[in-house]
């Protein structure tokens, strides 16, 4: 489908408000995390809380007290409370609840102390390695558990659910490590690393083993670098995965990132008809499409490989450009690779559609060896994977581009693939629900053993 020069502008802008739902709870100010805090030397104390019989009643009291390098152990409980781990002073902190069980050790938005806005449950700010392991964090107006302006953290043993922006946070940072978490019903996505400083020598951020499930996004990575995502499941979100370019954030494009051996399934659910929170302003303002395993949108030498991506009825795997990203020289997609997954658990979970890639950049590979019905049909803007990925012009290279600048009427003409695929948030009317699934292709789907299949949300279904 064609599309007009201000449709087209109205939907890239759709698409690019990703992640900016954060930005509207209020980031402390940037510094710089490229420069590692030395470990503290000790001796180091483990302080106790819990509601009767400890020194300490709340997590943040016992925070206030901590010196470098202490643990503090949270006893089981619900803490209605804000938490805020900051500077120099805080580094290389432990706060562990029970790693076992998190549901038992629950951080609550509800009611909690101080009341203001935004609103998070555990806050990490410039305060290097610190771990936070074995809480639950649920309700809150903005983040589950969020670091910022940190050089290395684990999150690790986690629960985020219901929380108004996202789950589990990381941004401004390098390295650290999230694993052993869950994220669910958060108002727009589970997991989130974004703005990544560019790096000499990089320092990867890795996210394994997770769930993710019940979010508008599964992930959404504004400007991320430097990540890999294994090991992990993302299934009944609107979208899977999204790493994405914006002006937004810093350090546009999103690069280096690794995506490979996830579940990623299911991801049709469509919270336009429905869901257990209130969508919040941000989010509501624009049209995601839904249906999508995982969406490179804009980016640089990004891997996506040997995943089980099925039963996404919009599309398993695609990419498209950013062509109103300020930032013209990262607008293009460029050397990502795309091959080696499967897409239909052996013929019982296709998708609707395996590969979409509206052809622009270069040395993009979207290989479509093994796949089937994709976006162009005569699969013209797909090319097969060598060894090393692939060099080369991609079919629509330099399309649109005037001056080293995107031209959209030039590009709407020259690349017909953009605007199909632009095309499928563009068509989407808040007003009717039904618009988000007019371009989904349903193929049956055989049962998945321990999970159930989710494209609306009714009360009856809970938010758990």
């Amino acid at each position: 489908m064609r599309v007009s020069i201000i449709a087209a502008t109205t939907v890239v802008v759709a698409l690019s408000s990703t992640g900016v739902a954060g930005a509207a709870t209020g980031y402390p100010p940037p510094k710089n995390p490229l420069v590692q805090s030395a470990a503290p030397k000790g001796p180091f104390h483990t302080l106790k809380v819990c509601a009767k019989g400890c020194a300490y009643k709340s997590i943040q009291q016992a925070v206030n007290a901590a010196k470098a390098g202490d643990t503090i152990k949270v006893a089981p409980g619900t803490y209605r409370e804000r938490v805020i781990v900051k500077g120099p002073s805080k580094r290389y902190l432990k706060i562990i609840g029970d790693p076992k069980n998190p549901g038992k050790v629950v951080l609550s938005g509800k009611k909690s102390t101080p009341r203001t806005v935004p609103n998070n449950g555990i806050s990490v700010n410039g305060a290097d390695n610190v771990t936070v392991n074995g809480l639950s964090a649920f309700d809150y107006n903005g983040y589950g558990f969020f670091a910022v302006n940190v050089n290395d953290y684990l999150f690790t043993n986690l629960v985020a659910k219901r929380d108004g922006v996202y789950g589990i946070y990381a941004f401004n940072s390098v390295g650290g490590t999230i694993s052993n978490s869950t994220a669910a019903w958060n108002n727009d996505s589970g997991f989130y690393i974004g703005q990544t400083p560019v790096q000499t020598k990089p320092k990867r951020s890795y996210i394994t083993n997770v769930v993710s499930y019940g979010n508008q996004l599964g992930y959404s990575g504004t400007n991320m670098r430097y990540v890999t995502i294994t090991k992990s499941k993302w299934f009944n979100n609107g979208i899977g995965l999204v790493p994405n370019a914006l002006d937004s954030e810093k350090y546009a494009p999103p690069e280096k990132n690794v995506i490979s051996d996830n579940d990623i399934f299911w991801n049709n659910f469509n919270y336009y008809a429905g869901t257990p929170w209130k969508l919040a302003a941000t989010s509501t303002g624009t049209n995601f499409p839904v249906g999508i395993g995982v969406l490179l949108f804009g980016g640089r030498d990004n891997r996506v490989e040997n995943n089980r991506v099925w039963g996404n009825y919009l599309g398993g795997v695609g990419g498209l450009q950013q062509a109103l990203l300020k930032q013209v020289d990262a607008q293009e997609l460029q050397g990502n690779i795309v091959r080696g997954n499967d897409y239909s658990n052996g013929g019982k979970n296709p998708n609707g559609r395996d590969l979409f890639y509206d052809g622009d950049g270069k040395n993009n590979c979207f290989d479509p060896t093994g796949t089937q019905n994709n976006e162009p049909q005569d699969n013209r803007t797909l090319v097969a994977c060598g060894e090393q990925g692939y060099t080369g012009p991609n079919f629509y290279s330099g399309v649109g581009f005037a001056g080293g600048k995107s031209d959209l009427n030039a590009l709407l003409t020259g690349n017909p693939e953009f605007g199909t695929i632009a095309g499928w948030a563009l068509s989407i009317d808040k007003k009717n629900p039904a618009s988000a699934e007019a371009a989904w292709v349903k193929p049956a789907q055989a049962p998945i053993p321990g999970y159930t299949m989710m494209e609306h949300w009714t009360p009856s279904m809970g938010a758990n």
